[in-house]
């Protein structure tokens, strides 16, 4: 009887290729795991206040009372306010503000009217029908990225530009 040998492995020509191509995909990809990674901080942070912005329209609008966004541009902090809070409440709401991840600031934000505020606090006022001023947030990351949330008075979408924008008008 003559058997054909039969190979059940691969050639290291096969084995080379297979690794090469893995090793071109990698090439592609690690850097963008690495820019998400350096990324997530501050566009987390991004996402989470225009989710409050967007979350505070629909409550004065639903409760009809007017709502204050604080930002404390020195400590890093963010919390909301009624206008029918007594101070014990007010005070509660400063407790429990959101802090801004480490490496994340506000560097600055502008309003309608009152001219660009960098230091200290400021607050965001929504009518009970929903409107707020213009307003512009200017974040940015400690690597020097940066973002623009902007804020239009009769409109409930939040803009958000992945570089420092100037609305100045």
């Amino acid at each position: 009887m003559n058997r054909a040998i039969t190979s059940r492995g691969f050639t290291l020509i096969e084995l080379t290729v297979v690794v090469f191509l893995i090793g071109i995909m990698l090439a592609l990809s690690i850097p963008r795991f690495r820019y998400a990674l350096l990324t997530d901080e501050l566009k987390s942070t991004t996402r989470h206040i225009v989710g409050l912005v967007k979350g505070l329209r629909n409550e004065a609008i639903t409760e009809q009372e007017a709502y204050f966004f604080h930002l404390d541009l020195e400590s890093r902090r963010l919390w909301v306010e009624s206008e029918n809070m007594d101070e014990q409440e007010r005070e509660m709401a400063r407790e429990r503000a959101f802090t801004l991840p480490d490496g994340v600031t506000i560097a600055d934000v502008w309003r309608r009217g009152r001219g660009k505020k960098a230091h200290g606090k400021t607050a965001i006022r929504f009518s009970s029908k929903g409107y707020v001023e213009q307003t512009a947030i200017h974040l940015e990351a400690e690597d020097g990225r940066e973002f623009t949330l902007v804020l239009e008075p009769f409109l409930s979408k939040v803009k958000s530009y992945d570089t420092y924008v100037d609305i100045y008008r």
